[in-house]
């Protein structure tokens, strides 16, 4: 089962994120916040990860940066989903494969997921 790790401090955008997605047929794990995202990498290594950008402890940037920098995550696809922050996203490339807004449309995300892991 492809697993996807979604990182948000907002609980119940991560539940949403996380119903939505293992009706799809993905295994989700959830972090809420950077830090505890990287923890869950050792844990586990994820075919896809969305981020939120406003996080306590780690922020989606930081966070992303962090995982770049890891060899073995580094094709991995990252979506930003953001809402004042999103053009931040949008200049770093290099990061993001893709940002999304919030309020964000299930149905976006999911489309965006299928083509992100499809590319892959």
């Amino acid at each position: 089962m492809t697993t996807i790790l979604v990182v948000d401090d907002e609980y119940l955008i991560a539940d949403i994120l996380s119903f939505a997605l293992e009706d799809e047929g993905f295994s989700v794990v959830t972090a809420s916040n950077g830090r505890k995202g990287l923890d869950a990498l050792d844990r586990v290594k994820p075919a896809l990860i969305i981020t939120d950008f406003m996080m306590p402890a780690m922020d989606g940037l930081e966070f992303a940066t962090a995982v770049r920098a890891l060899p073995s995550l580094l094709q991995v696809p990252i979506i930003l989903i953001s809402g004042a922050q999103a053009h931040i996203g949008m200049q770093r490339p290099d990061l993001f494969d893709a940002v999304l807004p919030k309020p964000f449309n299930i149905d976006a995300i999911i489309a965006e997921v299928r083509k992100l892991l499809h590319s892959a």
